[in-house]
């Protein structure tokens, strides 16, 4: 595959990008998109680099804990774990996260790193008895979600403007970070598997076989592959004009 799929981040502005995969499976199609992008970091402009996250793979607890639950209260430090999560933020420029959606939202374990992240005190600042500060409005967001259903159904039923709310608008917002492209990345269940092979289809085990054609599913050849996954740069691009870093 080619190194098309760069996102377009205009990375002479971004140094460093942290990647944040949420995904148990390692050949999944959600960590071939967040390869491709990390590629296309490091490709596009020499001096830009990225760092990725694998949360299922690092072993991330999601799970809230007495002592996330002190720190939201401004009753004590952000267990050694976290600190660690945030750090890693602090470094990057900019924060990308690549995920499946799992009933027209994010999967439980991105959201809990969410929920233990992006805490009271780091985050933003929250007292009962003054204003709401909001802390991250240096840091650029991009959020790309991989979806079965078709573009058809999120409109019909309000899922797309709903996950916008929710996700862009509820939680980044609320902590003054900037979301500069949120798209999503759909049909990848409705259509062929997306997996890499010479040639397009499938073929059975046997004497009479062809080098480069699936030998389990029914695959994507290697050119529509590679166009499929260029729809992503394409998605992230939109914003451009937007993704300047001040």
């Amino acid at each position: 595959m080619s190194t098309q799929l760069t996102c377009s981040l205009d990375h002479a502005h971004y140094r460093l990008e942290e990647l944040v995969v949420a995904h148990h499976a390692r050949h999944s199609l959600t960590h071939g998109i967040a390869a491709r992008i990390g590629e296309g970091i490091s490709t596009e402009d020499h001096r830009s680099t990225y760092d990725i996250a694998d949360l299922y793979g690092e072993g991330f607890d999601p799970r809230l804990t007495a002592g996330d639950l002190a720190v939201h209260h401004n009753e004590g430090l952000p267990p050694p774990d976290i600190r660690a999560e945030q750090q890693r933020i602090e470094r990057a420029d900019a924060l990308v996260l690549v995920y499946p959606v799992y009933w027209w939202s994010m999967p439980a374990l991105l959201k809990g790193w969410i929920d233990r992240v992006f805490s009271n005190g780091w985050a933003f600042e929250f007292r009962p008895d003054a204003p709401l500060i909001k802390k991250l409005g240096h840091l650029p967001i991009h959020l790309l979600g991989v979806g079965g259903a078709d573009p058809g159904t999120y409109s019909r039923h309000g899922y797309a403007a709903a996950m916008r709310t929710h996700i862009d608008h509820g939680i980044f917002n609320y902590c003054g970070a900037k979301v500069i492209t949120s798209e999503l990345m759909l049909e990848s269940e409705t259509a062929k598997l997306l997996e890499s092979h010479l040639y397009e289809g499938s073929q059975t085990l046997g004497e009479s076989m062809h080098y480069g054609v699936s030998v389990t599913d029914s695959c994507l050849g290697w050119g529509d592959t590679e166009a499929l996954l260029t729809r992503a740069a394409t998605a992230l691009a939109r914003a451009k004009p937007l993704m300047k870093v001040g």
